[in-house]
């Protein structure tokens, strides 16, 4: 209830969805006085009215008093254009300029290594549940911080199970919604545990960041919790990228979400790699950089050519590159990556993969006949 109020005092509009079908209930008579009582305006989405026959449950609603009242079916579309014009009169006109960009970043982890109360001290207040039970957040939640002049959407997943681990259909689909999280994120947090290390299903997680192509910084949390020495922080490391070897662009970072430490430096590690993710470079200037440091390396195709023809990027978000070579044979996977790495040393992908992709004389034939 704590986290709902807070919900509503920073919303604009609340929209009360109630069963149609069911009529009103006590529970939606209290949300009415509550809302009431923290002076918040609302809407009273009234769902399930399928069909026009069942138009006319509506009117037991009006006894609630509420003036805004909109019949709907969510499942069928029925009802909603009415509120959604309404919605949209209610946006204040602008340029595109006034609005704030953000950044979007998924807290996601295993249950139980603290990434909610990490959204909650960077938020600076409870959003989010925190028990020692793990497995508490079922669902995503969207948060919106202001930092500095700039503006973040943090998402906090449910912990994610290793498969058959999962229990009843309610865990099941929290583990669904904290993938889809990944895939409208910018940038991942990944929430490690620094007495644990990391284990197999840590790598997993990665992985499901890396494959939709975000930029990705690895959070090692509770380390207010670790005996340190010297060498503490380089033998940790060490054992972490051991296990996630193909997160080997990632930042690493030590905080503990109970005391603070080092939390706030995380959005600036945010904003270096949503700045990576972006980067774009022109066509002439990646052809520069493979005459002078890549072509060289590669073995010839013959000849003395050189199997590369040109490079070209064609997109961000992550930085995408294609290759165009002479060869019908696709080049050895140890070159792909030696040139993903001289694209690395010469540019800031900062946290994010880089996507190489090889189009051979076959492909470009094929397309051009």
């Amino acid at each position: 209830l704590r986290q709902a109020r807070t919900a509503i005092r920073e919303s604009e509009l609340v929209l009360l969805v109630v069963d149609g079908r069911e009529g009103p209930t006590h529970l939606d008579v209290s949300l009415v006085q509550l809302l009431r009582k923290l002076g918040q305006r609302f809407y009273l989405v009234v769902n399930k009215l399928d069909v026009p026959k069942v138009d006319d449950l509506i009117h037991s609603f009006h006894a609630l008093g509420v003036e805004s009242l909109y019949g709907v079916s969510a499942e069928h579309g029925r009802g909603l254009d009415r509120l959604a014009e309404d919605l949209i009169s209610l946006i204040p006109g602008g340029s595109a300029e006034e609005v704030p960009v953000e950044t979007r970043v998924a807290i996601i982890g295993r249950p139980n290594m603290g990434k909610s109360s990490l959204l909650n001290r960077l938020a600076g207040q409870e959003r989010s549940i925190v028990t020692e039970t793990p497995g508490t957040t079922r669902d995503s939640i969207d948060t919106r911080i202001f930092h500095e002049g700039r503006t973040y959407r943090l998402i906090d997943t449910a912990g994610i199970r290793q498969k058959g681990r999962t229990t009843g259909l309610a865990e099941k689909m929290s583990v669904v919604m904290a993938r889809k999280s990944i895939g409208r994120c910018d940038v991942a947090l990944l929430i490690l545990d620094a007495q644990e290390g990391a284990t197999r299903l840590d790598a997993t997680i990665g992985g499901y960041a890396h494959d939709e192509g975000k930029s990705l910084i690895v959070v090692i949390n509770k380390w207010d919790l670790i005996k340190k020495n010297t060498h503490t922080v380089n033998e940790l490391e060490e054992k972490f990228r051991f296990r996630m070897r193909f997160l080997d662009y990632a930042p690493m970072v030590f905080v503990s979400a109970k005391t603070g430490q080092r939390v706030f430096k995380l959005l600036d590690y945010v904003d270096r790699a949503g700045r990576a993710r972006r980067v774009r470079i022109p066509t002439a200037e990646l052809n520069r950089l493979v005459e002078s440091r890549i072509q060289l390396r590669i073995p010839s195709a013959g000849r003395d050519r050189h199997p590369l023809l040109y490079v070209s990027q064609v997109a961000t978000a992550p930085p995408t590159f294609v290759l165009f070579t002479r060869t019908r044979k696709r080049l050895h996977f140890s070159i792909e990556r030696y040139i993903v790495n001289q694209l690395r040393q010469a540019y800031d992908f900062y946290g994010t993969p880089v996507r190489v992709f090889q189009r051979t004389r076959a492909t470009i034939r094929s397309r051009s006949s």
